[in-house]
């Protein structure tokens, strides 16, 4: 308002020729002043108004971040709880094709992975489904002649990981596999536990969904109420995060995790990790076949049931 009172002011007055002159040059030599500072307003406002390009969940979630690393405090927010139920199921290893069947009913979006090629060298295979097909893939399974060994219920809290035991390590010995720069390496770990870790991340501003992340590890069996002693047990843990997979999952959404081949090797991660070598009883009643001890091969579904926010 004072601008429009001046300008009003300089209109009644009725300014002379020789001053509209004087203010013309002033103005035509203060132009370049103002052509400057409104380019640099101009680029300031643009730059502020720049929205980041979204990242992939693997470089919001580091694999990197989940190995034990001390005291270090965690970052990120977590969800209340998330409830999985997670199924093993042995299938003879005469049968293993008959899972190439599921892999095709199922799909491979949303999962990441931390190296794909990693991970199929590692003879890992991992696909995603919905409550549509589950009873589907269970049916497959039981045609298969797959049978169901162990049925966890985990609730994973507050951030913290939990680990599924996999296969005893009765001594110490050296676990080949293919780490993220495709180089084969070995962990010399024993005896423990050879498992699946499973961690739970809240997606920011979003309910009814979570980061999971799962990767094998090697830990120790037990856990120390001495922090001394239980950070020591966690330097001895080994992940292998080459062969980690990661989603975002809903209620109803469910993991597919078995073997890409069979593998009998039990110094190879994936041999460990899926080949039950000295094998099972198997029994088909549908199929009228006598009880038959055959070598097996584990699978895995990872079913989330439920997310509190």
């Amino acid at each position: 308002m004072i601008r429009a009172l001046q300008i009003a002011g300089v209109l009644d007055c009725g300014p002379k020729t020789s001053d509209l002159r004087g203010r013309h040059s002033a103005l035509h030599l203060l132009s370049p002043v103002f052509c400057i500072l409104y380019s640099v307003v101009l680029c300031f406002c643009l730059g502020g108004c720049a929205k980041p390009k979204e990242e992939p969940i693997w470089e919001k979630v580091k694999i990197g971040d989940l190995a034990p690393s001390g005291d270090r405090t965690p970052q990120a927010k977590f969800v209340k709880s998330i409830n999985l139920e997670i199924y093993v199921i042995e299938v003879p290893a005469d049968n293993i094709d008959d899972l190439d069947k599921i892999r095709k009913k199922l799909r491979i979006r949303p999962l990441k992975l931390k190296n794909y090629q990693a991970f199929s060298a590692n003879s890992f295979l991992a696909r995603f489904g919905q409550l549509d097909v589950w009873n589907e893939v269970r049916s497959m399974l039981i045609a298969a002649d797959g049978q169901e060994v162990v049925k966890v219920s985990l609730m994973l809290s507050d951030g913290q990981p939990e680990t599924l035991a996999i296969t005893a390590l009765d001594r110490t010995q050296t676990v080949f596999y293919t780490a993220a720069d495709g180089s084969r390496q070995g962990a010399n770990v024993g005896p423990g536990i050879l498992g699946l870790r499973i961690k739970g991340d809240e997606v920011p501003d979003r309910t009814g969904i979570c980061d999971v992340t799962a990767y094998p590890v090697f830990s120790l069996p037990t856990k120390n109420a001495i922090p001394q002693l239980e950070a020591q047990m966690k330097r001895r843990e080994f992940p292998f995060t080459s062969a980690a997979l990661g989603l975002r999952m809903s209620p109803g959404d469910f993991v597919f995790l078995a073997p890409k081949e069979y593998v009998s090797d039990q110094t190879s991660l994936g041999g460990l990790f899926f080949s039950n070598v000295p094998g099972r009883m198997f029994f088909n009643a549908a199929n009228r076949k006598p009880p038959e001890h055959k070598t097996a091969v584990r699978v895995f579904l990872l079913a989330c049931t439920r997310i509190d926010d």
